[in-house]
């Protein structure tokens, strides 16, 4: 009988790839759904527009469930049963949620997510019902929803996978390597968007520690975006009932702001807010102009990079990087709401050309 072939070892997910960047110990489980590696690809219409020397999408919505959130959370998972913990929690406005159910699943874990009631997107919930977690749905926002997470973890032998946990920074500081390695070097910019703050905090970790291993010679301005009805670090002060289309970083008072302030200070960088016009605007710009289909909370970073070219900055000779979060599946919903493209016509060609103008 013929063994299989061997894949590559970079298919292996970002623990086989980055190992020795990462916490893993001879205990941990390398385990993997095919995490990371993914695509940064470079943008024609956006790129124009904003009128940026080099503008590239990383595509982290390539992910297996979707999002970003599974580049750490695969760590954050293998260290909890490294630890001997017996299920996972956390809270979520959807992204994490559907993350963790798909590790615990992949494992046979038990996973526990808490969302606030009617606050998140139904692809979301539908992935995180499919793989089968105990949905907990309260009456409250995504902050209630943490506290009540790091709360019961505390209590019982259960891991909380959240970004709170150093382990799940540790997986995300992988992409900035991946851009590193792509480009052959750091970008002038790092355009991100900001709700809970660890990407942005993940990030600028990964762009240090590579530096500090020889791996780049440079750092990027890190350049945060926030949806201006949920933008407590650009305003100074937590927001009580963050409001935004962009549900995913509906937030009000970030776990991370801390060092999602170091970033932005230590990297010369900026957090600015971005309305959710805005936002719609660049997710309709970027699905239209570049074939990019992101959810609302992506495009935040689009809609960032537009903003600063409004604002004056020059952007010709620098090599931009848009980190896109979540895939637009994430949400359909808003897309529909927003852009509805039908026309109704009878089942005959005729009606068709007539529509289309076509003679």
């Amino acid at each position: 009988m013929t063994a299989a072939p061997i894949a590559p070892s970079h298919l292996h997910g970002v623990m086989r790839r980055y190992g020795r960047y990462l916490p893993l110990t001879d205990q941990t489980p390398l385990i993997s759904l095919g995490e990371g590696t993914t695509p940064l690809v470079r943008s024609r219409g956006i790129e124009q527009r904003a009128g940026v020397g080099a503008l590239y999408y990383k595509l982290e919505m390539c992910n297996p469930t979707g999002s970003f959130k599974d580049r750490g959370m695969v760590v954050a998972v293998a260290k909890a049963v490294e630890s001997g913990a017996r299920a996972l929690m956390c809270a979520s406005t959807g992204n994490t949620s559907a993350s963790a159910a798909a590790y615990a699943a992949h494992l046979g874990m038990d996973a526990f997510v808490v969302v606030p009631d009617g606050k998140i997107a139904m692809g979301k919930l539908a992935q995180t019902v499919m793989y089968g977690a105990q949905i907990l749905a309260i009456d409250g926002n995504f902050d209630d929803a943490l506290r009540i997470a790091r709360e019961a973890t505390d209590k019982h032998n259960i891991a909380l996978v959240n970004s709170v946990n150093p382990h799940r920074i540790a997986g995300q500081k992988t992409a900035a390597f991946e851009i590193v390695d792509d480009l052959g070097e750091a970008p002038d910019l790092l355009c991100i968007p900001v709700g809970n703050a660890g990407n942005i905090t993940a990030y600028w970790k990964g762009f240090t520690e590579y530096a500090e291993y020889g791996r780049a010679t440079r750092h990027p301005k890190m350049m945060g975006f926030q949806a201006a009805g949920a933008a407590p670090i650009v305003q100074g002060t937590p927001v009580a009932d963050p409001k935004t289309v962009a549900s995913a970083i509906r937030i009000g008072n970030p776990a991370s702001w801390q060092s999602a302030t170091a970033a932005r200070d230590e990297s010369g960088g900026a957090i600015q807010a971005v309305t959710d016009d805005e936002i719609l605007e660049a997710q309709r710009l970027m699905a239209a102009e570049d074939g990019i289909f992101c959810e609302p909370a992506s495009a935040a970073s689009v809609a960032g990079l537009l903003k600063l070219r409004r604002d004056g900055l020059n952007l010709q000779e620098m090599t931009v990087v848009c980190v896109i979060t979540g895939s637009g599946l994430k949400d359909p919903d808003t897309a529909m709401q927003t852009t509805p493209r039908l026309i109704h016509l009878p089942a005959d060609l005729a009606a068709i050309e007539r529509a289309l103008k076509w003679g």
